[in-house]
């Protein structure tokens, strides 16, 4: 019984971190939603994105693009929260089945960690 609610919890975790990124992305204006969406996809984390847009902000010549950089920064600063609490998340799972001694289940949970872990960074 408790496995199932593991995988219970994890799948729900895992639709509601989805769910959740492509809301933030919904707020960004449109103007800037191409360039984020592009951005998402690229090898860069989301820590180095919001801060770097967040020093554009800082450097820029009139207040609508400040707002652009800061809105783009917030935006992946958020991204990159999701990600560490789902780090966390399947570290608990890797954790939870490891001490069941549930190998193959807590080294999938520790690899998800891994993944949420390295775009949060």
């Amino acid at each position: 019984m408790k496995t199932n609610n593991i995988k219970t919890t994890h799948l729900v975790a895992a639709i509601t971190l989805t769910l959740c990124s492509f809301g933030v992305l919904a707020e960004v204006h449109p103007e800037v939603k191409s360039e984020v969406k592009s951005e998402v996809h690229s090898e860069e984390s989301h820590n180095k994105l919001a801060l770097e847009h967040a020093q554009e902000a800082v450097k820029a010549a009139d207040a609508k693009a400040l707002v652009e950089h800061a809105d783009t920064a917030k935006t992946h600063a958020k991204i990159a929260n999701e990600h560490l609490d789902a780090g966390i998340k399947s570290l608990a799972e890797a954790i939870d089945h490891g001490k069941l001694g549930h190998d193959k289940q807590a080294k999938k949970a520790a690899e998800e960690a891994v993944n949420h872990l390295k775009a949060a960074q």
